[in-house]
Order: structure tokens, then sequence, then C-alpha cells
């Protein structure tokens, strides 16, 4: 079973926001109560930070999905929902994240480094924050916005000052063991070393950290041998170091070859440009001639030095068995990690990640598709499809509410210079799980055409002519004479509340207007 992962596809899941809830308030000796309706608490977040415990990404490797808790329904009696808790997943520091299609979307370095990366949906608003003049005891309340889905793909880059580099079975576990106390799989076979050791190297008062990386070999920057998988470990490192064995027994290699193909394939491979900086091959390189406890591997190494002094990096000879030379190899590679630091400056604690949606998301577009035997008008915008996936569409009283916010959004308006004509078919949000209707151009609403709470007289007409119930003039000739008693009806209330000092203005249109944009917004 695997102890050490590095790179997880990680499937999550925001919390749904709660539904709103249609309510009056009935109490002894107030009949007229008012709605009281609460508001659905916001579904919870999936949020990643940095653990400086942890170190690999194993937990998110049998367990990849995730979701967060769901906000809860309001209640009446002015009740709001309660809010659904984040959901925070710990990753070990250094860990990129990316979307699907590879782009780095955050590099969390540091302890408090976070990210949200799947937020909760918006609760719903209850018929108490509905009401408003016009609509005084809404039937209806607005549903939860469903949460977030996203899909990201986490990659652990390992956080080393030093790393060890070099071919297969040249020493590089011996080495970090020697120099620390890691204690790495060590054996006499290739590519026993599977996975980055980490180690912490003491040289006087100065400390820096240790990276061996399993064994690379020509192809590697191509993916061969599983290349990408450990080059990736080395692009934070400050200061490489290349192992040459000295007492190889392969008759195709030596040192100088070994070294020639491991700098071609660092040169090669390129990484995240925005996270490795400067590239490998440009970053400080030493040279560390291991095995010289073994008399041809002394003998080896002094024949090869001076082909490798033309490579212009530092040598060092030394044997991670009587370790020979290792003090002095030390000292080198702490002032070699001072010097790094001293010119790039590494932040304590990253700051956190922070991606805030346009505050602006009033903006639609409405389109005119003809694909094939399919004619539609599209309408795309982050608000009116917030709008619709709010909508509770088994009541028409909320039904009609949506085409009001629709109509003073402007998106009739838009729709007819897009040349759509009644009857033409409309999708709201994408083709697939949008919503979809004959698009019919509606009347703003107002008191004399509120029907009964939860029902809507547009609705009612739209769904007879739908039936192929066509009306009779007879029909038709009451139904206008019930329109003009309710409209009667309506004008008559208002002006009893004037006379009653209720209000000052009988036709405030500016207010109205105004409490419609904060309906919408």
């Amino acid at each position: 079973m695997a102890s050490f992962v590095d790179r997880v596809v990680l499937h999550a899941t925001g919390g749904n926001g709660g539904h709103g809830v249609a309510s009056v308030h009935r109490e002894k000796f107030k009949p007229l109560g008012g709605p009281d309706g609460g508001n659905g608490g916001r579904g919870g977040s999936v949020v990643l930070y940095v653990d400086p415990q942890m170190t690999t990404l194993l937990d998110y490797h049998h367990s990849p999905h995730r979701s967060a808790t769901n906000g809860g329904q309001g209640s009446g009696d002015n009740r709001h929902g309660p809010r659904g808790e984040d959901l925070r997943l710990a990753v070990p520091s250094g860990t990129i994240i990316k979307d699907e299609s590879g782009t780095v979307l955050a590099d969390l370095v540091g302890d408090g480094a976070e990210m949200v990366i799947a937020p909760g949906g918006l609760g719903g608003l209850g018929n108490a924050a509905l009401a408003s003049r016009k609509r005084k005891a809404p039937g209806f309340a607005l549903l939860g916005e469903p949460g977030d889905e996203t899909t990201v793909v986490l990659e652990l880059k390992s956080i080393a000052d030093v790393a060890l580099v070099g071919y297969p079975s040249a020493g590089k576990s011996s080495l970090i063991a020697a120099m620390s106390k890691v204690r790495p799989k060590i054996a006499d076979y290739p590519f026993t070393t599977l996975v980055p050791n980490l180690g912490v190297v003491q040289a006087g008062d100065a400390r820096f950290t240790m990276a061996d990386v399993p064994g690379l070999i020509a192809g590697a920057s191509q993916g061969k041998g599983l290349g990408h998988d450990f080059l990736r470990h080395i692009e934070r490192c400050s200061v490489i170091a290349h192992v040459l064995d000295t007492a190889t027994l392969e008759n195709d290699r030596d040192p100088v070859r070994d070294l020639e193909v491991i700098a071609a394939e660092l040169k090669a491979y390129s990484g995240d440009e925005a996270i490795s900086g400067v590239p490998l091959a440009q970053r400080p390189q030493i040279i560390i001639l291991n095995k010289i406890d073994i008399p041809d591997g002394k003998e080896l190494a002094a024949m090869v030095r001076p082909d490798l002094e033309r490579f212009d990096m530092p040598i060092y000879e030394v044997s991670a068995v009587s370790h020979e030379g290792l003090q002095q190899l030390a000292y080198s590679l702490a002032q070699h990690v001072a010097e790094q630091k001293a010119a790039a400056p590494v932040l304590e604690k990253a700051p956190i990640v922070i991606r805030p949606k346009a505050v602006d998301d009033s903006g639609f577009t409405v389109r005119h598709v003809r694909d094939g035997e399919e004619d539609y008008f599209q309408v795309r915008g982050t608000r009116v499809e917030r709008w619709v996936k709010q909508t509770d569409f088994a009541n028409d009283e909320a039904v009609g509410y949506l085409a009001d916010r629709l109509a003073r959004a402007g998106v009739e308006d838009e729709l007819f210079r897009a040349g759509a004509i009644p009857g033409a078919e409309v999708v709201i949000g994408p083709r697939t799980g949008g919503i979809m209707f004959d698009w019919e151009p509606t009347m703003m609403t107002g008191s004399e055409r509120l029907g009964t709470r939860g029902t809507d007289v547009r609705v009612a007409q739209h769904e007879r002519t739908q039936a192929g119930e066509r009306p009779t003039r007879a029909q038709k000739r009451e139904e206008h004479k019930e329109r003009m008693d309710a409209k009667q009806a309506a004008r008559q209330e208002l002006w009893t509340e004037r006379d009653a000092g209720h209000w000052t203005s009988p036709s405030d249109d500016d207010a109205d207007a105004a409490e419609g944009d904060k309906e919408d917004s």
C-alpha cells in the first residue's frame, strides 16, 4: 500500500444554500400579522490550507470526493437557517493547485496559506425579506443556491534547500543518511528509492534541508523512468548537487558521461514557470564524487577530475561509508544556501489566496443560436442564472416574481433587440441544465394583477393558452370587468391608507423602482 502520494485529483462540492420559508405571523388579536418567513443559511465552502504536520496527499488519494455541509432552511417567526460549516482540508506546504486543464490556480507555501476551491451556495430569502409595498404578503420564498462543484489537481513539490540528483545506485540515499538523521531504504539494486526523502543537515550554526530525489536516467525530462514525477520535487531547491558514482560496474557509464546526461535533462525540463522561477540548469550546482572509499573509485575520481573542471562547478570527493569529506561538503552547501537565501528573500508566512468574484454581476448577454434544426435565444449571466436557480417553479407567484425581475433587468428589451418574437424558444443558462421556455412578453405586475397568495394571473392565462383553451368573448369581457374591479379596489385601498396617514404620496414611482432594485440585489 502506498505511503507517499504527491499527486491526486480532488473532487470538491460546496454546500447548498438553505431554502427560504413562506410564513405568515399568527398571533391572538393580530389578524394581519404579516410575513415572517426566515432566510436560508449559506452553504459551507471547501477550503484547502497548509498544515506543517502534513507530508503527503495520501488522505485524498483514498477519499477524493469531499463535500461541505448544506445551509439550514429558514423558519417562521423570522428565524434564519444556520450556516453550513466549512470543510477545511489540510495539505502539505508546497502544494500546487491546478484546474483540469493544468492552469496553476495557487501555490500554497508557508503556514497560513489557504484557498477556497468550492464556495457554498447562497441561502434563499424568506417571504419576510421579499415583502414590498406592492407585494405585502408574498406567498413564496426563494430557494437556496446550489454549491459550486469543482475538480482540481493537487501536486506536492518538496521544499528543500539542496537536491541530490544522479543516476540510480549513485549513493544518494547513503549520502543523506550519513549527513542527517533520516533513514531511507538502501539496497544494492537500482531504483531502491521510489519517493523523495527529506533530511535536515547541521553544519555548525547553520542548518538546511536536503532532498534525496529518486534516480534519474536519460529521457527523464520527457517522462521516461517516471522522470516528471521525480524532477518536480527539485523545482524549489536552491542548490543542485550532482552525485556521481566513481565505482560503477556498467561499462557504458563514467562520471563525466553521467554528468552530461543529467545536466541535459535538467536543461530540457520545463516545470511550472510561475513556481520554478530560475530554470534548473541556471541554479547553483556542485559535483559530488561518491564512493572514494573504494580503491578503484578514488583512482577514477582523480582521473576524471580534470575533465569535470570544465563544467565550472565546485567538486567534492566524499564517501558515504567512511564519512570522508562530508564535513567540508556540509559547510560548503550551507554557505551556498545562505547566499541564495540572502539574494532571494523567503516569505515566512504566505498570504492567503483570495479570488473574489466580480462585485458587479448584473451583466448578461442575449444571443440568437442557430444550430442545425435548433433555433433559440440564449441568455447568460451570473445574476439572471442565480435568479433562475432560486425560483420555485411549482409556485405561480414565484414564477411571476422571476418574470418581473428579468423585465426590470432589461432581459425582455434585449430579447426584442435580438429579434425574439412571442412564442420563441428561450434558454436561460447553459443549453444542458438551463431553464427553457417559450417566451411571451410580460407586463410589470401591479397591485391590480396580484391574485391570492401563491398565484399569478399571468401564469394562469399562459397555461390556458398553452392548453388550447381559447377564451370566448363573454369570458374576455368578464375577465376585463374583474380586472377593472380589482384595479378600482386597489386604488380605493391606497386612498384609504393615505387618508389614514400611512403614507404621503399616492404614486411614488421612484421609490418603487428603488425598492425593485433592492429586491434584485
